[in-house]
């Protein structure tokens, strides 16, 4: 795959894997493992599935040491040991469970068991993430700016999206808080907070998939200055002006990443 497909591939990894947070929650909550998202997450990894006893077990062999071998139920956790072995620790069977050496590996897994929950998780989406070659060049860049301003001339909204989402992920640009979210507007930008914890949000890109307008603007609000929030709807709305609107967003993104991204990523 290209440059442009193999980023569009990490942007797919990443939201699968805010999905799967997202299921994971605390112990003892209601919240149930998306399975799907998980499922699918693992079809990007190198992880190759296979079933043992009542268990789907995903089994990652890099060649050094025991492979690492997850297993899929809420706790998720990864081991280090052989699959016999993981088989034997999470469903036993009776002849297994009359020796006192298995006993004692059935009720305490801390010797092969390496990660759980988030950790594993990362592990994973790390492992997804190693396969996909992001290094670019100046063209590769260039022809996601052309592919954006091809998609805003034709009026397809969908195309404009992707291509805003490609800079965003070159960028670092993020959702915004939820006070500048706008309805019927697709929002990113850069966000951090100050030392006294307030959010501020941007430089930011606002593309209005209503009028099919789209603007940036380089200025900074906190999430606390009064006048902030007002102002950015207006931006938002297309009240006022901005650095760059239109096609010159793209150029202008075109920039920001091709200086600050330089010898690429």
């Amino acid at each position: 795959m290209g440059f442009k497909e193999n980023l569009l591939q990490k942007i797919r990894i990443d939201r699968l894997s805010e999905r799967v947070l997202a299921s994971l929650g605390p112990p003892g909550s209601e919240v149930k493992l998306d399975k799907p998202a998980l499922r699918e997450l693992l079809g990007l990894s190198p992880y190759v599935h296979r079933r043992e006893r009542d268990l789907d077990l995903y089994v990652h062999a890099s060649g050094e040491g025991p492979p690492a071998i997850l297993v899929l139920d809420n706790e998720l956790p990864i081991y280090r040991t052989t699959v016999a072995d993981v088989a034997m620790r999470k469903s036993p069977e009776v002849g297994e469970m009359v020796r006192i050496g298995n006993i004692i590996k059935i009720l305490r897994d801390s010797d092969v068991k390496t990660s759980r929950k988030a950790d594993s998780l990362l592990e994973v989406q790390a492992a997804c993430i190693a396969r996909l070659d992001l290094s670019f060049s100046a063209e590769d860049i260039n022809g996601i700016r052309r592919d954006g301003i091809a998609s805003l001339e034709s009026r397809y909204a969908e195309g404009v999206e992707e291509s805003l989402a490609l800079f965003a992920e070159l960028l670092g640009f993020r959702e915004p808080p939820p006070p500048f979210r706008v309805p019927h507007c697709f929002v990113t930008g850069a966000l951090f907070a100050r030392d006294t914890g307030e959010p501020v949000f941007g430089p930011a890109v606002v593309f209005n998939r209503m009028h099919h307008a789209l603007r940036f603007t380089e200025e900074r609000f906190g999430a606390q200055e009064k006048e902030a929030l007002p102002r950015f709807h207006r931006i938002a709305s297309g009240q006022e002006q901005t650095a760059a609107e239109g096609a010159a967003v793209f150029a202008r993104l075109q920039e920001l990443v091709l200086s600050s991204r330089a010898g690429g990523n």
